[in-house]
């Protein structure tokens, strides 16, 4: 409850819930060009100030480093000129998006004479809790932002002098298209409590939505008394089917799993077909690249240089260059361990028989599922959507990569000429 916190931080989360209201009333009503005009300023600022934004991701890096954080989340956070050429470009991207405020997703006329739309607003007052990633703070702000929402923004402490450093950025570039600085706001400190506060302030924020670790998901699911919008694991699978084409095979496996291994689209089991000819080429260039196989007996004998797979493997995010693997039978077998092990996030399927392909897309019950592609695509900018909040797993509301649309919800406008209900 939210008497159990320190009062500080209760009081801080009120505070700056009050003010993000008062701020979404005003984005609310605020024209696209103008949001857009924003985004513009804040991708401007970001590039002039990019050496101190380097400088202070430089001292965040290190003091992780000190700290004994994983190789995940060290690339994760990591900033260079490169990433952050792309925060800024994400920036204009989701600028020069379709506004979906106002939008009318359908219209019906009644035999009554009555006319409905169904319009796009704003959810009113976001809160995002994540850890690593500081291009979270633009995108998350950029993207709530676009969607005529307030945010508040609380990033993990390991991360806190780049989160700094965007923020006043976002926060120029608001001042400077005449908008209420208050519109993005982060947290300044890095008390946990903080966070237990986010998730009661019930009323005053809208919407949560975490993206992080699995503790950080369980428990924002456990304490929240603010509707979440969930991101959960990564577990994808990559499904090589005996029709699929060796050159095609080789290089998805490689791709989704090593091209980046922190993200989440990251592919972390390799499904084979028993039937798919030859196997070993595959296998032998993912060892050959550096990837940890954890593989059954059936794998092993092919690849020796896999270490024995534990039922843990087939239930694990790694996040590094370590990929479970095994052998099914055909594409139930494939979509039966994808049932028992996934979590809804991403698969793929490589087979040139467009059938079994079919079957494989209308089966697989996740919130993104591929067919010869690798599933490294699983992401808001390669989807043509500027950025992404996160990937949501759940069912309601949003599911996929969370963009403009997944933070806008709707209402019913209704016009009469004076009609009564008998």
């Amino acid at each position: 409850m939210t008497d159990a916190l320190p009062i500080d931080a209760a009081a801080l989360v009120q505070d700056m819930a009050a003010c993000a209201r008062a701020a979404s009333v005003v984005l609310a009503r605020s024209p696209s060009a103008k949001k857009a005009e924003a985004l513009v300023h804040a991708a401007r600022i970001l590039r002039a100030r990019a050496p101190a934004i380097l400088a202070a991701n430089a001292d965040d890096v290190a003091r992780a480093r000190a700290a004994g954080l994983s190789s995940a989340m060290l690339d994760r956070l990591l900033l260079d000129e490169t990433r952050l050429a792309g925060v800024a470009g994400a920036l204009e991207d989701v600028a020069a998006l379709p506004d979906p405020v106002g939008a009318v997703i359908d219209r019906v006329d009644r035999p009554n004479g009555l006319r409905l739309s169904r319009v796009r607003v704003p959810l009113g007052v976001v809160g995002i809790i994540y850890e690593s990633r500081p291009n979270v703070t633009a995108d998350a702000g950029a993207l709530a932002l676009m969607a005529g929402n307030a945010v508040i923004l609380r990033g993990g402490s390991e991360a806190r002098a780049s989160n700094r450093a965007i923020h006043e950025c976002l926060v120029a570039g608001l001042e400077a298209a005449g908008l209420p600085a208050d519109a993005i706001q982060l947290v300044p400190v890095t008390d946990r409590a903080a966070v237990g506060a986010m998730l009661t302030a019930q009323g005053l924020i809208d919407v949560i939505i975490p993206r992080g670790g699995k503790g950080l998901v369980a428990r924002v699911q456990e304490e929240a008394r603010v509707p979440v919008l969930a991101h959960l694991d990564g577990i994808n699978h990559l499904y090589i089917d005996r029709a699929a084409d060796p050159a095609k095979a080789l290089a998805l496996a490689v791709n989704a799993k090593l091209r980046r291994t922190g993200v989440c689209g990251a592919t972390e089991t390799l499904l084979i077909d028993r039937a798919y000819p030859d196997p070993a080429p595959i296998l032998a260039a993912l060892a050959d690249a550096g990837c940890e196989l954890r593989g059954t007996d059936e794998i092993r004998a092919i690849e020796p240089r896999a270490i024995p797979a534990t039922d843990a493997d087939w239930d694990t995010e790694y996040l590094e260059a370590i990929l479970a693997v095994t052998f099914v039978t055909g594409v139930t077998g494939a979509t039966a361990h994808i049932a028992a092990h996934g979590s809804h996030h991403t698969d793929a399927i490589v087979t040139e028989d467009e059938a079994t392909a079919e079957s494989f897309l209308a089966e697989v019950d996740s919130a993104i599922v591929m067919w010869n592609a690798s599933t490294q695509f699983a992401d808001g900018g390669e989807f043509g959507l500027g950025a992404e909040i996160g990937i949501s797993t759940g069912r309601l509301h949003a599911r996929g990569p969370v963009a403009l649309e997944g933070l806008t919800t709707y209402k019913w406008l209704v016009r009469g000429e004076g009609q009564i209900r008998p």
